[in-house]
């Protein structure tokens, strides 16, 4: 008798906490790891917003800011995350979005990085980027992925990646793939100095890369081929990898980030349990 007047107060606490609990708490990872943002060539932060407001409608996070990289590489914080703040989303805003040195946008991100870091002590992060904006990141790890004195990254979500470049520009021409490893037939200058990234592409990575076709195997600006040359790029080594093909008129390259179905597919990437 004694044990179940104990039991029975404690049980109808426990019960009231959980029934407390929003419905997102136990649909989405409540982590500390925040997530950032980059975006492609001839952009900036705006293009990434359309993805945090929807990531922050669904309930994922409460706390979002912007990171501003001025043309010296000098960051800037926006904003503040609170101590043990939920998912926390950072938008990187590159001042010259228009730079295409990849070794010197992939010594920004590792500033981006080395800032979060600094104020916060973030130990891992999370990693989205668009269009050109995978090439700095891929610039990054090729610099830094070894570095554990560095926040180590978990999930890695490339969306429209020019890895072996960009339709009228400096993707090879009749590019195609090796569908098995993503080997692609020609490399550009910048892929080549990428193949490194085969030995050394970190192991924890979790990776997803999304790409859009109009129906005829591109977004408009970039190939399906170009973008699922990252698959050779990162040789089998990463803890996963999941390519998601996006179609219909929000497959676009420059729509690919004011997609809904794109930011479902995130919010299943990042945080759903």
């Amino acid at each position: 008798m004694f044990r179940r007047k104990f039991w029975l107060p404690l049980l109808v606490i426990f019960c009231t906490l959980i029934w407390a609990l929003p419905a997102h708490a136990a649909k989405y990872v409540q982590s500390t790891t925040p997530t950032i943002f980059f975006h492609g060539y001839n952009s900036g932060a705006h293009a990434e917003q359309f993805m945090v407001d929807g990531i922050k409608q669904a309930g994922v996070s409460k706390t979002s800011i912007t990171a501003e990289v001025d043309a010296d590489g000098k960051v800037t914080l926006l904003g503040n995350i609170p101590h043990n703040a939920v998912n926390p989303l950072v938008m990187v805003n590159f001042e010259n979005s228009r730079n295409t040195d990849y070794t010197m946008q992939g010594q920004w991100v590792k500033n981006v990085i080395v800032k979060l870091q600094d104020r916060y002590h973030f130990k891992k992060i999370n990693i989205e980027a668009h269009s050109m904006g995978n090439l700095a990141v891929m610039y990054y790890l090729l610099h830094n992925g070894q570095n554990r004195h560095l926040p180590q990254i978990q999930k890695q979500a490339a969306m429209a990646g020019t890895f072996d470049g960009a339709m009228d520009w400096n993707e090879p021409a009749n590019l195609t793939i090796n569908p098995k490893t993503g080997k692609p037939s020609k490399e550009n200058a910048s892929f080549k100095k990428l193949l490194p990234l085969r030995r050394t592409y970190p192991k924890q990575i979790k990776v997803l890369n999304l790409y859009g076709d109009l129906g005829n195997g591109n977004d408009s600006q970039v190939s399906n081929n170009s973008s699922r040359t990252l698959r050779y790029l990162i040789n089998g080594r990463t803890a996963s990898y999941k390519e998601v093909k996006i179609t219909g008129p929000n497959a676009s390259h420059e729509l690919l980030h004011h997609n809904p179905q794109v930011n479902r597919v995130l919010i299943k990437f990042f945080w759903e349990k």
